[in-house]
């Protein structure tokens, strides 16, 4: 039986007709230097883990069979996306609007692609790999449920990773999340309130005796 070769992690993205344009283009020669160094990465890592225990969303890409391209959003409380194992995500594929075309795509293609953005500190990752859905592990689906949060989930989806990559802060927006910015001007406020009480103890201390 012949063997099916493995990709290295930056050829699942640059494709011979990427690297043509690349090539073209002037820019092939440092993607080269980076794949022949330190590359794409193909496994979690610590960096990896970090960024995903703290995101609350991210886009989950598939296509059909015939390529008809797909993205869905996913959110949930931090560390909804877990970290299975150094090639593994899992998360718990929520009830929603019932249209299944992200599972009747993975149903017949499993290429899939994350696409997490962290707005805060201007940061994305993208990963590249395969997924696959998982309706009758009822001990899985519990295990990867965020505790308390009020969603009903309905199958689980797992993905395993064949490479990732950050990129830089170019271009992103900086915007805060609301709980986020909430939280900021609760400990502003109360700050706020201290210092005007202990500014009216002074002044209550510092005024002329009758």
């Amino acid at each position: 039986m012949t063997q099916t070769a493995i990709k290295a992690p930056a050829d699942v993205a640059f494709s011979p007709a990427v690297k043509d344009i690349q090539r073209r283009k002037g820019s092939r020669e440092g993607y080269a230097r980076m794949e022949q160094g330190r590359g794409w990465r193909h496994e979690v890592d610590a960096d990896l883990a970090a960024r995903l225990a703290e995101a609350t969303s991210f886009y989950l890409a598939t296509a059909s069979a015939d390529g008809q391209p797909y993205i869905q959003h996913r959110g949930g409380p931090k560390g909804f996306l877990k970290v299975l194992d150094s090639h593994t995500l899992a998360f718990a594929d929520y009830s929603g609007n019932r249209q299944y075309i992200t599972q009747g795509n993975l149903s017949e293609n499993a290429r899939a692609y994350i696409f997490v953005m962290d707005y805060a500190h201007r940061r994305r990752v993208k990963i590249w790999g395969t997924a696959r859905v998982v309706e009758d592990d009822a001990a899985l689906t519990e295990s990867l449920m965020p505790k308390g949060y009020k969603a009903r989930p309905e199958q689980v989806i797992l993905f395993t990773i064949e490479a990732w990559d950050t990129n830089c802060p170019q271009h992103i927006p900086q915007k805060f999340d609301a709980a986020d910015v909430a939280e900021a001007l609760a400990v502003r406020d109360t700050r706020i309130a201290e210092l005007e009480a202990e500014l009216a103890r002074l002044k209550g201390e510092a005024a002329p005796s009758v």
